[in-house]
């Protein structure tokens, strides 16, 4: 029999609907009756794509005995990461404190209000010899020592409270503030790590690194200092290292195109096979940037071809991008892109089988299970890479008529978000103005269905109705860098759309101002003030698998200040500096979003007025021959302009010039 979980429209939540865990979803009554019946609480979060939620769900949360076990113990609560990241980020941060480690399933054991007081993430059904405890034999723990030691479990929560509070105010903010030179030395702290033999930075498991390259990206454009001259051989090693490494391997959808979520081995050859919107809007932001400063062909071609994919499976059709692709199809990981020779033959014939199996590394042995190979790119001319075309749009064809991962459809602001700066950038930068276009119309889409009559924001929609999600700091900040890369772009698709999302961007911070900011001390929580919050509001500094919502402040702000000359926005700014010097000396390879976002400030953003929209393609002809900068560029139809562009960057006008290749040697 269905229990609570059935008339919600999350798929995470739907694929729990029919457990015999008597789940309840994240609302005030679940805590009610956990008091009522003064029971303890068990959170368990997770997303629809996640291969390991799939597994616990399938090993405990279907077993009779193991779920009769929580019903009789707890008050059970099934959270979907995606549509509440603020819970999900406190009990991440609760079960970290815990056991110095996070990830998903996410389970979180507390008291009858919600306070935390124990967590971990997966727990076997049973006793399989690697030091974890039995799920069924933690819950009896767990109900045995609430019922007769709970002042103990009371002084775990508080302590986990009180931990968290302090994380809000890094290192207790001194008075210092982020000097440029401490952005040039991260730098050289985060090369340091980089693994010269395979790319990336660290070992296995390797995450694509979207924040770092950008950072590293951003002080490689410094021009100012010896010392950025000697770095720069390193930065160049590194940058353009993981970018090949990662479009070589099977990180990257050789086939199909798009980024899976991350490698389980150092060589970046087997992915975790999920695929997820935020990811992919982040390389695509990262890929734009190399390919603008090292002309890799193949980082044109990664690009192109996850646009493709994108519109491919994760279009929705009532406008937007889904999240996530699972990892999993018919109940095993990965089956949807792996192949054996045989396969290859069928599809190919023995010839042609031959040149691709030679190009893509598939082997009898095999890089997967049971003979199977996900496909690495062995074929180092890029030419005889896009000969090859024709091969992989038929293993593509035949790969269409599998059974696939399922999709999450869930529209996500903050995430698509994210996509909407990707396309306007890459739009731009690569002459295809139908992805600006398509970038506007998204961003029109959004702020049309995402806002209530109040003019806030909700972070969900399902088949094209809102959610009744409140939008957090994340969602807010990431629509407003969205409205300033349109901003940037918008007049290349009709003059004066420059105005439209600058407007935009500012109604935006204006609310983060007014609903999130901290009034005592530096930061934004990531919730309103208006929301009902958890034991604590929670602010993040720390970048995760996107930025955190303050590092995008900095883009933001720093943005906002350089267009309209507003002291509000380098006020705030510099208040905001203040949270970083210690990230920055002891781990800056946890804030290079925000790292990377000073820099740009400290180089100066430019903004470069036209004349008119004549003069438009001329500048952009020669822009996008240069290394990326953030810059923008709005006509202003003025007549009583002297000469066809002004260059100014901060307070700073260059001398007027009709010469579009003389302002872009300047930007």
């Amino acid at each position: 029999m269905p229990n609570k979980l059935s008339q919600e429209k999350s798929l995470y939540l739907n694929q729990h609907a029919n457990n015999p865990v008597d789940w309840w979803s994240w609302c005030p009554e679940a805590f009610a009756h956990a008091q009522q019946e003064n029971k303890p609480i068990i959170v368990s979060i997770g997303y629809s794509a996640c291969h390991w939620c799939h597994v616990m769900a399938h090993e405990s949360f279907e077993n009779d005995y193991i779920a009769g076990l929580m019903n009789r113990h707890f008050v059970c609560i099934k959270v979907d990461r995606e549509e509440r990241p603020d819970v999900d980020q406190f009990y991440m941060d609760a079960v970290q404190m815990v056991t110095g480690r996070g990830g998903w399933p996410l389970n979180a054991f507390c008291l009858p209000d919600g306070r935390p007081f124990f967590g971990g993430t997966y727990f076997p059904p049973d006793d399989r010899g690697h030091g974890m405890v039995p799920w069924p034999q933690l819950l009896i723990r767990i109900a045995d020592h609430f019922a007769k030691e709970r002042a103990d479990l009371v002084e775990n929560a508080e302590n986990i409270l009180r931990n968290i509070e302090h994380s809000n105010h890094p290192f207790g903010i001194s008075a210092d503030v982020l000097k440029n030179d401490s952005l040039i030395q991260a730098a050289e702290t985060i090369c340091e790590d980089y693994d010269h033999e395979h790319g990336g930075f660290g070992s296995a498991p390797k995450f694509p690194p979207s924040m770092t390259l950008n950072f590293l990206l951003e002080i490689r454009s410094t021009k100012t200092s010896d010392s950025i001259i000697e770095l720069a051989e390193k930065l160049d090693t590194a940058i353009e290292g993981t970018l090949l490494a990662m479009a070589r391997g099977g990180l990257y959808d050789q086939v199909g195109g798009g980024f899976a979520r991350y490698s389980v081995d150092r060589y970046w050859a087997i992915p975790h096979f999920e695929k997820m919107l935020y990811d992919n809007a982040l390389l695509l932001d990262v890929y734009l940037k190399g390919w603008c400063r090292y002309r890799n062909p193949l980082f044109k071609a990664v690009i192109e071809e996850t646009i493709a994919w994108l519109d491919r499976e994760m279009r929705l059709a009532t406008g937007g991008y889904a999240a996530a692709l699972d990892a999993d199809s018919e109940g095993k990981e990965g089956k949807y892109y792996v192949w054996n020779t045989q396969q290859i033959c069928d599809i190919l014939g023995d010839a042609d089988a031959h040149t691709f199996c030679s190009a893509y590394d598939i082997t009898a042995e095999g890089n997967f299970e049971h003979g199977h190979s996900n496909p690495i790119l062995k074929e180092l001319d890029f030419d005889r890479r896009q000969a090859l075309k024709p091969l992989r749009e038929k293993i593509l064809s035949a790969r269409q008529n599998r059974i696939p991962p399922a999709r999450d459809p869930k529209l996500l602001l903050s995430w698509n978000a994210l996509l909407i700066r990707a396309l306007a950038e890459a739009g731009y930068y690569l002459e295809r103005t139908e992805w600006i276009r398509n970038a506007a119309t998204l961003a029109d889409y959004l702020w049309d269905t995402l806002r209530n009559s109040n003019g806030l924001l909700n972070a969900v929609a399902y088949d094209g109705v809102p959610a009744n999600i409140p939008a957090t700091l994340d969602d807010y900040a990431y629509f407003a860098d969205a409205c300033l890369s349109l901003s940037a772009t918008g007049d290349v698709l009709s003059f004066g759309e420059h105005a439209k999302w600058l407007d935009r961007a500012q109604s935006l911070v204006s609310i983060i101002t007014l609903q999130f900011k901290d009034a005592e001390n530096p930061g934004y929580f990531l919730t309103s003030d208006t929301v009902k919050h958890l034991s604590v509001r929670k602010k993040e500094w720390l970048d995760n698998a996107t930025p955190s919502g303050n590092a995008c402040m900095v883009h933001v702000l720093s943005s906002l200040h350089a267009l309209t000359g507003d002291a509000q926005y380098a006020t705030a700014l510099e208040e905001l500096r203040l949270a970083y010097p210690s990230f920055t000396e002891r781990a800056p390879n946890a804030v290079p979003h925000a790292l990377a976002g000073f820099t740009t400030q400290a180089m100066g953003i430019p903004v470069i007025k036209l004349k008119d929209v004549n003069v438009l393609p001329g500048l952009q002809k020669s822009l996008v021959l240069r290394p990326y900068r953030r810059c923008y560029l709005h006509v202003t139809c003025d007549k009583s302009q002297p000469d066809d562009y002004i260059l100014c960057v901060g307070n700073q006008c260059m001398k007027p010039t009709d010469n579009p290749h003389i302002v872009a040697a300047m930007v």
